[in-house]
């Protein structure tokens, strides 16, 4: 009697490829020592990549591993929870909140200006107090386990939009920091504060950092941004942000 290990290997590779990675991985491999072969073979997760529309020709060269590959670009998203302010301050922790404190307009705004990415409707605005709000990323949480952070390190990477009032000069500030299991901050981005004159031209703009060869042992992120206006008016002046985003790898993406 013909079983389905009797197969070729091409039409296993295809078969196999049609199946969940979770379970490749925790119940075929187990199977027997072919399926375990050929779950493990590059052109399963090749054939896999080309399915979910992750493969692209002229990254052959560059990928050395298309198991991790396809993992990363399967997990890939933005991690951080509410981004858009389109569900109040959930997700966020308020670490400063000073002045008439943190709010959430509409786009544009009061002397505003519309976003470049037109599906983006509200944003976070400070106030003449320091205005901070912060969220921490568990890394397992998210799908991404330890020996995948310690031995691949795919790249972290990090992007925030701010803008001023046209009438209101303001501050920005923006941390973000890689984490060990105790907290140690492996690696930091904090560039120089952004400080923005009255009358400026309301344009949003984005900042954008990539972590790459960091430390092996980063398990949390933690994401922090903020400022306040600079003229300690009542109200609404200080910086406005929104749309904030830490994705994970793939490199070659």
């Amino acid at each position: 009697m013909t079983t389905i290990c009797d197969l070729p290997e091409d039409v296993l590779v295809e078969l196999l490829s049609l199946l969940p990675a979770r379970e490749l991985i925790r119940t075929c491999r187990l199977v027997c020592a072919q399926w375990r072969y050929v779950v493990d073979l590059t052109t399963l997760w090749k054939r896999k990549c080309q399915r979910e529309g992750f493969y692209v020709q002229s990254l052959d060269r560059s990928v050395s591993d298309w198991k991790i590959f396809y993992m990363l670009c399967n997990l890939k998203r933005n991690l951080i929870k509410n981004p858009r302010a389109e569900e109040n301050f959930q997700h966020w922790k308020l670490d400063n909140n000073e002045g008439d404190k943190w709010k959430i307009e509409v786009l544009p705004g009061p002397h505003g200006k519309a976003m470049p990415d037109p599906e983006v409707h509200k944003y976070f605005v400070t106030s003449h107090g320091p205005c901070f709000k912060s969220q921490l990323i568990t890394l397992q949480k998210e799908g991404y386990w330890n020996q995948l952070m310690d031995e691949k390190r795919p790249e972290i990477v990090v992007k925030d939009w701010y803008a001023a009032r046209f009438d209101c000069g303001c501050r920005y500030e923006l941390t973000v920091r890689l984490l060990s299991e105790d907290y140690i901050v492996l690696e930091e981005f904090h560039p120089e504060p952004v400080v923005i004159e009255q009358w400026n031209d309301a344009m949003w703009r984005e900042i954008s950092h990539t972590f790459q060869n960091y430390p092996p042992g980063v398990r949390y992120i933690w994401f922090q941004h903020g400022g306040q206006d600079t003229q300690y008016w009542a109200g609404w002046y200080g910086i406005r942000v929104t749309n904030s985003s830490i994705t994970i790898g793939p490199l070659t993406l």
